[in-house]
């Protein structure tokens, strides 16, 4: 049986995005500063780093990125790197839509919870909301196919627990908790968005209105 370590280790490696919601253990462990020291250590040999967003106290989610770059590395960043730009669009359109369906000041972040039967009766309530989420779940990152209300935001829901963005803690309830991947795509749109000029937040609320194509 894997210790504390080898657990954190072997989540990391696969690909994990640790935080309080999908890993509380885990993550005590690694905002202990000789913990992450230890798990430097040994995926250091693997040409290996734990990431966060944010640093020391205030590191909020853990993640695996490479320590140096090399050919190959480069080659699996830039597909994860075009992978989340591709689903930029969608997933930034759908933050938006809890946002002001929610009428939320701030966004969704890790921890913050979605009843999606609330957000589902809001949404049909109001013809805008309703026209924002099929187009939404008809992207390919969703894939959603129908034309029922009902349907759609499901599918949406399905697709983020899926791609790690939210988790479903009790599957009888239909409460939803973000997760700390949020926050890492946050610090994605930031970097890209001030280092190529995107103006990508303006861009989602423009095509809420059906102005970005």
């Amino acid at each position: 049986m894997l210790s504390n370590k080898g657990q954190v280790i072997e989540r990391l490696l696969q690909g994990a995005f640790i935080c309080r919601t999908t890993d509380e253990e885990g993550w005590r462990f690694l905002k202990n500063p000789a913990n992450r020291e230890q798990t430097d250590d040994y995926l250091s040999t693997l040409n290996r780093v734990v990431a966060s967003v944010g640093s020391g106290a205030d590191a909020e989610v853990f993640y695996c990125a490479y320590r140096q770059l090399g050919e190959n590395e480069r080659r699996v960043v830039g597909q994860q790197f075009r992978d989340v730009c591709h689903a930029l669009t969608p997933l930034v359109e759908w933050l938006l839509l809890v946002q002001d369906a929610s009428a939320q000041d701030a966004p969704l972040t890790e921890g913050s919870p979605i009843r999606l039967n609330e957000l589902q009766g809001i949404v049909e309530d109001t013809p805008a909301f309703r026209e924002q989420l099929a187009r939404i779940s008809h992207y390919r990152l969703f894939g959603s196919q129908s034309a029922s209300i009902d349907m759609q935001i499901k599918q949406v829901f399905k697709r983020l627990c899926e791609l790690g963005y939210l988790v479903r803690p009790n599957p009888e309830k239909q409460i939803y908790i973000g997760t700390g991947k949020l926050d890492y795509l946050y610090e994605v749109i930031r970097f890209i968005d001030e280092a190529e000029g995107l103006s990508l937040e303006e861009r989602a609320e423009a095509a809420s209105q059906g102005n970005l194509l």
